[in-house]
């Protein structure tokens, strides 16, 4: 599991609009290795999606451009690649799970040949051999009846099931690497964890890659062994599923962790809501983007954008309170 698939390098992503320019994504930077999950965690608007879509050149440009950085995978930076270069990239090594299968599956094509469209151009395979492999991954995904599910359009199916074919059309090529958009967005509770099981079970299957992008830390602890937290189109802290959830070293990554309910939590708690708004991404703020929520916020946290602080191997966080100057908090004691 050393070896690194995807090294995405202070990317820079921005829209332009007609009120300006929208800083999506600012100076991002993270790796995946092979047969991995990485989660990138954080709130609606933290930039999480325009970096997954980054990855496979999905925002439309324009409005969109790269301002900098570079999205190396096996080597070839993405960024400088055609629209043609992208094509036998799309589907056949890098898959994407969009997050509302409901809009994501064409309604006027049957399942089957959705499935099949991967295989489009491929001069070495029949109709017969393309049917096999989509009944195949049907069968995979958890689909049962697939040959009458092939025939199917999508409005005949339910919101689970239609999740699991897009999961089927992203795995179908047996890529290297899966980006699931908050794959289980749009369903109930018992149907999110029986696709999440799916996911993870293929992904075992097939030691594919899987960067999981989603805002909810239940699905993280679930299928994630490393975690990217966002906030303001920019990293706020990396380590491993365990050193995030149980040695939580940035304040953004606390208020998180802290706004959800958990089984020990007495009925009569309040949840704690991380107050304020988040940043202006027209005038990005100069320092840390969280400082204007932030309990523990020094001078410096608004004027100076935060150092890289390495707190293990694996475990990084920007903020100011692990300067060795900054006051001793619950976020910075160091622990026996």
């Amino acid at each position: 599991m050393d070896e690194k698939l995807l090294e995405v390098k202070n990317l820079t992503f921005s829209f332009h609009t007609y009120g300006g320019v929208v800083k999506a994504v600012r100076d991002v930077s993270f790796d995946l290795k092979q047969g991995e999950v990485l989660g990138i965690v954080g709130e609606s608007g933290c930039g999480k999606s325009v970096t997954s879509q980054c990855i496979l050149k999905l925002n439309p440009e324009p409005p969109g451009f790269f301002e900098g950085g570079e999205i190396l995978y096996k080597g070839q930076d993405i960024v400088k690649m055609s629209e043609k270069e992208m094509r036998a990239i799309r589907g056949k090594e890098i898959g994407f799970i969009f997050q509302d299968p409901m809009t994501s599956l064409n309604p006027t094509m049957k399942v089957g040949k959705q499935i099949e469209e991967i295989f489009v151009g491929r001069k070495d395979m029949t109709a017969a051999q393309k049917k096999e492999k989509a009944l195949e991954i049907l069968k995979l995904v958890g689909i049962s009846d697939g040959e009458k599910r092939y025939n199917q359009y999508p409005h005949e199916l339910s919101g689970g099931m239609k999740q699991r074919v897009m999961i089927a059309i992203a795995l179908v090529g047996k890529p290297s690497i899966v980006i699931a958009d908050e794959p289980t967005t749009s369903l109930d509770v018992t149907i999110e964890a029986q696709i999440l099981d799916v996911l993870k079970n293929l992904q075992k299957e097939m030691n594919t890659s899987v960067i999981m992008i989603t805002h909810d830390l239940g699905v993280i602890a679930k299928m994630c062994d490393r975690v990217v937290v966002m906030y303001g189109g920019k990293i706020v802290e990396r380590g491993t599923v365990d050193e995030i959830f149980y040695h939580t070293k940035h304040p953004y990554t606390k208020g998180l962790l802290h706004s959800i309910a958990r089984l020990d939590t007495d009925k009569n708690q309040r949840l704690e809501p991380i107050e304020g708004t988040p940043p202006d991404l027209f005038a990005p703020p100069k320092g840390c983007p969280f400082a204007a929520r932030c309990e523990y916020a020094m001078e410096i946290c608004s004027k100076l954008p935060p150092e890289i602080y390495h707190i293990s191997e694996q475990h990084e966080t920007e903020c100011w309170l692990h300067h060795e100057f900054a006051p001793e908090t619950d976020l910075n004691r160091k622990e026996a």
